[in-house]
């Protein structure tokens, strides 16, 4: 049974219409792309600016401003580990879901003849990065087919199948991040944990899940997981992170070797390993988008708990998937609600040029202020809802899509 958002919620509209005026994008525009990059607020926007003119008038290299970035630091760490429930000893600030995937991806021992299982609705980032490894160090890559359980099947049972003797890491995203299929985080870690004669490490892209999901990574056993915090907490680009499972923390490498990442001795030399997850961190960023972030994270915390949030996005996408199976010549992914907010779905058409049809509907939505993006594979139109989209954007981007389909395939 679908939801119908209006009778479901029970947060005030007016709240999340105060809420929105905070976001400069969303004053003019239907946004439909928090999976590519979600919109700051202006909150975020001028905490970034502050951080940076704190930085000029201490004098951007002066111990002074090494105890204010110490102290801006710790409590974004504190933020992010309160958000996924984790130790902050285990967390790595990184740039953003490819940075944090490399570095468990690089930092293992790995031997010619291992094995590394991926699903076949991976990103193409980390896809390259699997690849090049195996190309290194004759690491046998192969794929499972999780796109196929979209509808019907089981995830878990997929990936038991796949499993080798051989296999060391399944590399694996929470939220699909083409078709919204939430994979059973916790069933899978715990499969892959019990497998014999050796245990596999589970690496997680959590590109589609940190920010939309109510996480308990400790509880969910996972070894490594890493997220970005510019898609659905809706923060700066350019700072994200990795959560490493105290365990299996010793086994993890660095490859990239900075400053951060170490202690020195009396005399300023190397003298050790960080004993936390800063052990992979390199030295200068832009320190300024911790602030960024935390204001980020504190506002969505003011319209409501991350469980409340995750209602309010199932309630959107099923509403805006309900709207769209009514429409003639498009078909959802999904032949169910999705569990997250991302609703994916194809223009059919019998038409020589149906190949061209999504970007070209997508290009004339964007010409109207709505936004959505095309994906290759599957080849089809991604929607995302925030729990601060709007019934309204969702009726103005169906009655869009109706408009143009009957213009552009039945004219």
């Amino acid at each position: 049974m679908t939801i119908a958002p209006s009778n479901s919620s029970t947060i005030d509209p007016a709240i999340t219409e105060r809420h929105r005026q905070k976001f400069p994008a969303l004053t003019d525009k239907a946004y439909f792309n928090y999976g590519g990059q979600g919109p700051m607020a202006r909150e975020s926007l001028d905490a970034i600016q502050q951080a940076h003119e704190t930085m000029q008038q201490k004098g951007p290299f002066a111990e002074s401003v090494y105890a204010w970035l110490s102290q801006e630091l710790g409590s974004t760490r504190k933020v992010l580990a309160q958000e996924l429930q984790i130790p902050m000893e285990a967390l790595t600030l990184t740039e953003n879901v490819t940075v944090g995937c490399n570095i468990a991806l690089w930092g293992l021992d790995w031997q010619a003849g291992d094995h590394l299982l991926m699903s076949d609705c991976e990103h193409p980032g980390v896809i390259a990065a699997a690849q090049e490894l195996s190309r290194r160090y004759g690491v046998e890559l192969t794929t499972c087919p999780l796109l196929a359980t979209l509808n019907q099947g089981d995830p878990t049972a997929i990936i038991a199948e796949h499993l080798r003797p051989e296999t060391r890491l399944l590399m694996i995203s929470h939220i699909l991040w083409n078709t919204g299929q939430v994979i059973p985080l916790q069933e899978i870690v715990e499969v892959c944990h019990a497998h014999a004669p050796n245990p596999v490490w589970v690496l997680v892209d959590a590109a589609q899940s940190a920010g939309a999901l109510p996480l308990r990574l400790t509880d969910s056993g996972v070894d490594f997981y890493a997220f970005t915090g510019h898609k659905w907490w809706c923060g700066p680009a350019g700072l994200g992170g990795l959560y490493i499972r105290p365990e299996v923390f010793e086994q993890i490498h660095p490859t990239f070797i900075g400053r951060r990442g170490i202690t020195v001795d009396e005399a300023g030399n190397p003298a050790a390993w960080q004993s936390s997850g800063k052990r992979f961190e390199i030295s200068t960023s832009d320190f300024s988008l911790a602030a960024g972030l935390k204001s980020a994270i504190a506002l969505h915390n003011q319209w409501g708990s991350a469980e409340a949030r995750y209602q309010r996005i199932c309630e959107l996408s099923h509403y805006l998937w309900e709207r769209l199976t009514q429409l003639p010549k498009v078909a959802c992914l999904r032949t169910t609600p999705p569990e997250s907010g991302i609703v994916s779905f194809q223009i059919n058409s019998d038409s020589a040029a149906a190949a061209n049809l999504q970007p070209k509907l997508v290009a004339a939505l964007e010409q109207q202020g709505i936004f959505l993006r095309t994906l290759l594979h599957p080849n089809c139109i991604r929607a995302c809802t925030h729990y601060f989209t709007l019934e309204s954007e969702i009726d103005r981007l169906v009655e869009a899509i109706q408009q143009w389909i009957a213009n552009e395939i039945i004219s």
